[in-house]
This record gives structure tokens, C-alpha cells and sequence, in this order.
């Protein structure tokens, strides 16, 4: 098994790769238009954030799996992977607490404005007048878009700094916002105009893309700090900017569009200009605690896969098909019995969508579910119950 590393990763998970018996091609400084031409023979290729486009996919041979080592997944080509059969997996909540701790981070300083403190005492100037003027979090309402791994992780630091939290995401019931502790809004809408902060950990998908408005961000009330350590996608950024730019609230980012693919490129973006927006360099899971949990998990998918073939944290795995029916067959435990019945299947034009064969205790016998797209004719069926020396019932029930 031969595995291509095009991202960064800690030299012990290197090793612990190694040690699984597997090769191992490190080449963390592959740019994505490379990918295509360096993929070659690899069954499985990991990356961070580097994207994975169609056309590498396309000209990998052998590859059957790739491991994004980070939690989205928005950077791999789902529809290319798909048509291949290619599982795609990812390491998701590892890096949780090291992104709510710099929204904290970015929180605490716009509040105290540390970077202009620093800059000024660097540069021999003393103004405690000036920064001594800070509003202070104690007291406030934080309103959390969110409440996945991270958005959790951040909601027990603002508890712990005295906040009054209020939750949106989509499957946020007030049961749930009673169990955390948190108040609970049906809306973003509802949320917005009732808090002194935001801070928005969303997952980068089609329902989210730009999900926060511009007439939500109008209702903001004057000088809300508005936090996005997610996906600069899910939120109108021509409107933020502009209601940044007017000054209305104070903004502090981790993500921003054109963000280079290089990790020292020049770049330019005009929120991240402004004076009351702290921007940083999408540095969110960038802790050594997080990358190195981080490796853990992708060690441990290569090593299943290696030694079971089954995949940890499979993320494309269809999670509706279009199986109407399920057959379940209580049979005898010898060769030839399924193949038996895919056979029938077969002959009806019946696709089987999943399937799965569990053996009793004593290996006599087993019981095999399958989901299927259609219903088999009678005819079928009676074929199938008519092996009485292969079967023992077959059971039809409809999805």
C-alpha cells in the first residue's frame, strides 16, 4: 500500500505510518496544479489544504482513499471521488478546541485592543488613556451560529467568562439549548439583534454558503463584535465589509476570500485592511495539540483500512438511497447461497443498494439484509425460498 503526504504533517506520524508497513511519499510542498502528475500509483493520498480537483483524480491509478487531515472537507472534489468510488474521510472535532480559543482570542483583543497596545509600547508611546477605555465581556450576550464540536468548545469558554449564550444552528431544539445551558433562537434572524457578539462555526456546505446576510448583518446593533473562525463562505463578505468600513461593528476573522494556497504569498483582501477588523492567517487549527491529535486520527484511518478495509469517518458514503424494499434471507452458511440469490436479483433487473450478512453463533447459519431499488416479482421470491437446502426464509418488507 502506497501512500502520498502533499500537506505538512509531524515527523512521528510519519514514522508511525511507516511502522504500519506501508509506503510513504512525503512531499508537503505539492501545489495543487501538481497533484494531477504526482499522484501516479498511490492507494491513498492525504492532505490538509491543499485541493484535490478532479483531474488528479482522474489520473490516480490505484487510488481508493483520501484522508483530508482536518475536520471540511470542501477542498476535495466529492463529485469526482464519487463517480470513482473513491472513499474520502476526515478528522473531525481534533482541532475544536484550538479554534474556540482563538475566537476567545480574537474576542479578547478587540475588546482590549491588544494588537494596538503592543504596537504602540513597541514603538515607545504610552497611552493608557487611550486603551483604558474597553467595554469588558462579563454580562454580555454571545450569540453562537453553530453548535457542532467547535461551536460547543466555544460556548463553554464564553460560559466560563460569564456570557449569556444564545444558540442558533440547524438542529438546535430548545431541549437541546436547555441541556447546554444556553438560550435557544429559531432563527438567525432572531439571534442577530439581541446579542453584543457573534461568533459563527459553521461547516461549509451547499445549505450554508452564505446563509449569514446582508440584511442580517444589518441588524447587528452599533459596535457588536462579529467573530468567523468557520468558512469565509457562509457569510455575505461584501456586506460585512461594508458595514465594517462604515463602522458599525468590530469584525475579527480568521478566513477570507483569496486567501493564497501558499503559506507565504502575497495577498490582499480589503476587510482584512480595515483598522477594526483583526484578521489572522486561517490559523485556527494551527496549535501543535491540534495538527498533532490531528495525525493520530489519520494514522489510526490508515491503519484500519490497511488491516480491516473498512474506513473510519467515511464522509461519502450515501446517506439516502434509493432502496425501497428490504429482503432479509435466513439461510444455511455455505458457499454458493448468496450468489444464489444476487443471482435471481439479477434476472429480475433488481439492484441491490446495501447489503449485509451476519452469522449465528455456531457458524451453521447467518442472516443476510439486503436493500433493494425495487420490487421483486413473485416469482423471484418463491426462487429464492424454493433452495429449501440453502434457505431457510426469505422475508420481503417494504422501506
Amino acid at each position: 500500500m502506497k501512500i502520498l503526504l502533499a500537506d505538512t504533517l509531524p515527523e512521528k506520524s510519519i514514522a508511525h505510518l511507516q511502522a504500519l508497513g506501508v509506503e510513504v511519499v512525503n512531499t508537503p510542498k505539492l501545489k495543487a496544479e501538481e497533484l494531477a502528475s504526482a499522484i501516479d500509483d498511490a492507494d491513498i493520498l492525504v492532505v490538509r489544504s491543499t485541493e484535490v480537483d478532479a483531474d488528479c483524480i482522474s489520473m490516480a491509478k490505484n487510488l481508493s482513499l483520501i484522508i483530508r487531515a482536518g475536520a471540511g472537507v470542501n477542498n476535495i472534489d466529492m463529485k469526482a471521488a464519487n463517480a470513482r468510488g473513491i472513499y474520502v474521510s476526515n478528522c473531525p472535532g481534533k482541532n475544536s478546541i484550538a479554534v474556540a480559543e482563538l475566537a476567545m482570542g480574537l474576542l479578547l483583543a478587540l475588546d482590549r485592543r491588544i494588537p494596538e497596545n503592543v504596537i504602540d509600547l513597541q514603538k515607545g508611546k504610552w497611552n493608557k488613556s487611550e486603551y483604558s477605555k474597553a467595554e469588558g465581556l462579563f454580562g454580555k450576550t454571545v450569540g453562537v451560529i453553530g453548535a457542532g464540536q467547535i461551536g460547543k468548545e466555544f460556548i463553554k469558554r464564553a460560559k466560563a467568562f460569564g456570557m449569556d449564550v444564545v444558540v442558533w444552528s440547524r438542529s438546535m431544539t430548545k431541549e437541546k439549548a436547555d441541556t447546554l445551558g444556553v438560550k435557544f433562537a429559531a432563527t438567525i434572524e432572531e439571534l442577530m439583534p439581541q446579542c453584543d457578539i457573534v461568533s459563527v462555526h459553521l461547516a461549509l456546505k451547499p445549505e450554508t454558503k452564505k446563509i449569514i446576510t446582508k440584511d442580517m448583518i444589518a441588524m447587528l446593533r452599533p459596535r457588536t463584535i462579529f467573530l468567523n473562525t468557520s468558512r469565509w463562505e457562509v457569510v455575505d463578505e461584501p456586506a460585512l465589509f461594508e458595514a465594517a468600513k462604515a463602522g458599525n461593528i468590530r469584525v475579527g476573522a480568521d478566513v477570507f476570500s483569496g486567501e493564497p494556497e501558499d503559506k507565504t504569498s502575497p495577498f490582499t483582501n480589503g476587510l482584512a485592511t480595515l483598522q477594526n477588523v483583526y484578521g489572522t492567517h486561517h490559523i485556527g487549527a494551527s496549535t501543535e495539540q491540534a495538527q498533532n491529535a490531528i495525525a493520530e486520527e489519520m494514522v489510526a484511518i490508515v491503519k484500519q483500512y490497511k488491516e480491516r478495509g473498512t474506513v473510519k469517518n467515511w464522509v461519502n458514503k450515501a446517506k439516502v438511497t434509493a432502496a425501497k424494499y428490504q429482503l432479509v434471507v435466513r439461510h444455511f452458511d455455505k458457499p454458493g447461497v448468496l450468489a444464489n440469490v444476487f443471482n435471481d436479483l439479477k434476472s429480475a433487473e433488481i439492484n441491490i443498494q446495501e447489503v449485509e450478512n451476519l452469522i449465528f453463533e455456531g457458524t451453521q447459519t447467518a442472516c443476510c439484509t439486503l436493500k433493494l431499488d425495487a420490487q421483486p416479482p413473485e416469482r423471484t421470491l418463491q426462487s429464492i425460498s424454493a433452495r429449501t437446502d440453502e434457505v431457510i426464509q426469505a422475508q420481503l418488507v417494504p422501506l
